[in-house]
C-alpha cells in the first residue's frame, strides 16, 4: 500500500472520531440541561406541596376555624 493512502485513511479516521466525540459531548450537554430543568420543576412542585401540606395541617386549620368563631 502506498504511504499517502495510509495517511489519508488515518486522517479520515481521526476526523470521523473527532466528529463523533464532539457529537457525544453536545448530546450529553443537552441531556444534562434537560435533566437540570426537570429537577428544577420537581423542586418547585415539592416546595408547593410542602407549603400546601403545612397550611392544611389539622392543627393549623382548627386554629384558624376557632379564631373565626371567637371573633
Amino acid at each position: 500500500m502506498d504511504m499517502n493512502v495510509v495517511v489519508t485513511l488515518l486522517t479520515i479516521a481521526v476526523i470521523l472520531l473527532s466528529l463523533v466525540i464532539i457529537a457525544m459531548l453536545v448530546a450529553m450537554t443537552v441531556v444534562l440541561v434537560k435533566v437540570q430543568r426537570l429537577i428544577n420543576n420537581v423542586n418547585a412542585v415539592m416546595d408547593n406541596l410542602a407549603s400546601a401540606t403545612e397550611w392544611l395541617s389539622p392543627v393549623k386549620v382548627m386554629g384558624y376555624v376557632s379564631k373565626l368563631f371567637r371573633k
